[in-house]
Order: C-alpha cells, then structure tokens, then sequence
C-alpha cells in the first residue's frame, strides 16, 4: 500500500511582504503538493486589527498560518481561529531577527526562552486538533552551541508537546545585524540539523535556508523530514512546477508556464471585481519565466502597466505575447 509523502516534505517558506494570499494562489498553480505558509501575522493584528488577517482562498489548501506573538492566552485565541477558518496547520516564528519583532518579544528572541516557547505551543495545542508546528535558528548571539540547540528543542518537544521543527540552519544575530543580513551572513550549519535527526528521530523536522535546487532539496531529504524553500521559490517559481513529480512522486502531467498564467485569469477577474490591483497579484509572478527569451519584456510590462487605473487581464496578455512564442514546447 503506498501513502502519499506528507505535505511538509517541501514547503515555501513563510515571507513577510511576499508570501500573501495571491501569491500563494499562484504558488498553487505550479504545485498541488507543497504546503504552503503564510506570511508571519501577529495575535495583535488577528485579536485587534481593523482587517481580515485570516483571510485565504479554498483553493491554497494544504496552508499554514504562521504567528507571532509569546503571550499563550493570545496564541491559543489565534489558532482556534485560524483552526475554525480552515487552515491545516498553525506555526509558531522562532526564526525572524528584526528589531520591530524582539521589541514585541517574539521571533529569534524567544530561542532564550525555551520554557515560555513550551508554554505557548501547549496552549495552542490544548484547543486545536491541528498540527502546531515550531521555526525557529540554530541559535542566537552568543547562545549558539549545540547543546544550547538541543535544550531548546528538548523543552519545547517535552513541555510543550511539538513533534514537528522546522529549523532555518543559520543562527540569528540579536543586534547589528538587519533581517536581509541575518538571511547571508551567519553561515550555514546544514550537518548540525542532520544530528538534531539523528538525536531526535521521533520529531519531525525540516531544514530552511539557502537551498536553491530541488537536488539540493533532495539531498537533504536524504538526512531529515522536510525542506523549506524560500527566495528561491519566489523569484524562479517556475522550479515549483517539478516539485509534485520529483519529491512527491506524483504522476501529475508536465506543465506550460503560459496555461499556468492563463489559470490565473479567472482569480485575477474576481479580484479586480473586488477592487485589488492587477499589480497586486501580479508582481508575484513577475519570475516566472526566468531563463526563457523575451522573460525581461514579460517583467517590464507588467511592472510599467499592471498598477495603471482600470488595468486588467488585457495587460497580462499583452505581457505574455512577449514570451509565449518564444518558449520551448515540451514534446
């Protein structure tokens, strides 16, 4: 009997300003496997903001809602929630640096403070069925031995109930360093999240950082449960379109770039229906097809024309009449 690799064996990662809702529509498009995150809300915005910061597509399924926040209470009014509108799985952000997110006293910072990172993952975990999941460094500042790492993972797992990590394999530089730098500057540690699986096999756990390939991403599957994809993903999402047949074993036909733009066409019309802006939805797909003639023109108009007045799917056929005939038919 075969069962299907579970959704966490490759996923996009969650990036602020990037990862929203049409960009995770159109991230569908190219792969029906991969989960999908959203970009890191904070319990502050979904308990005391003016917008939905729920809102999503059916259509984006499997997704998780990335949080923020340290406080439990918060938390688990957040998941349930976020359980109640659909979503499959709820994240918790130990990873991000930056200065906005430790003054809020989550993110990176909460790695030195294992035992309230317990606390909140038991919280949540209390009150939905769903998977509640930890991202989290290698380490921050100075706090970067292995045996730090291992402490943190062994309380959060042991106190707080997480089976599942998904480890961004760089640490974390506290102060000095911006969230762009601490992306590229502290190296990657990839052997050290191998022997976190090694002492740890119950958990389930994913590496993030740095992988641009799905060769790369099957490299590391070798050693551990999951991998992450971020940037890459993003600005070449055109490798999306391999992912359900090379790491998930799916029998899913080979897909045309253009289809895939033109599968766009009817979410795009509903969307401008409700007053979003082509360029909204746009500027997601703007990578797409990256090393194919004419790729250039496709960015150029629509970065010229899709934030225009009344601009609709007549720009986005115009830009793919740049590029359609110029694109190796497969045979």
């Amino acid at each position: 009997m075969t069962h299907n690799p579970p959704a966490n064996r490759f996923s996009i990662a969650p990036m602020l300003d990037w990862t929203d809702r049409h960009c995770r529509y159109f991230h569908r498009q190219l792969t029906q496997q991969a989960l999908l995150y959203t970009e890191m809300v904070t319990t502050g915005a979904i308990i005391h903001g003016k917008g939905d910061y729920l809102a999503w597509n059916e259509e984006e399924q499997p997704v998780a809602l990335q949080l923020g926040g340290s406080d439990p209470a918060a938390l688990a009014q957040c998941a349930k929630l976020a359980e109640a509108r659909g979503y499959s799985e709820i994240n918790l952000n130990v990873g991000c640096p930056s200065d906005r997110v430790q003054n809020g006293r989550f993110g990176a910072c909460l790695m030195g403070e294992a035992a309230l990172v317990a606390d909140c993952i038991k919280a949540m975990r209390d009150v939905v069925a769903i998977p509640v999941t930890v991202k989290t460094r290698i380490g921050i500042d100075e706090q970067d031995s292995y045996a730090f790492l291992c402490d943190f993972i062994s309380t959060v797992a042991h106190q707080g109930g997480c089976d599942t990590f998904i480890i961004h394999a760089r640490k974390a530089w506290l102060s000095g360093l911006s969230p762009k730098e601490n992306r590229e500057v502290p190296p990657l540690d990839y052997p050290r999240v191998y022997q976190l699986k090694r002492d740890f096999p119950q958990l389930t756990l994913a590496i993030n950082g740095g992988v641009k390939t799905l060769s790369e991403a099957r490299n590391h599957l070798q050693y551990l449960d999951g991998v992450m994809m971020g940037r890459e993903a993003y600005q070449n999402p055109a490798i999306l379109m391999q992912v359900d047949r090379e790491l998930f074993g799916s029998d899913r036909p080979e897909i045309d770039p253009v289809a895939v733009v033109r599968a766009m066409y009817p979410y795009i019309e509903r969307e401008l229906s409700q007053g979003t802006y082509l360029g909204h939805v746009t500027r997601h797909m703007l990578g797409l097809f990256q090393g194919i003639p004419g790729a250039r023109q496709w960015r150029r108009h629509l970065s010229e024309n899709a934030h225009k007045p009344g601009a609709g799917i007549d720009v986005v056929e115009q830009a793919l009449s740049l590029v359609a005939d110029k694109i190796p038919m497969t045979a």
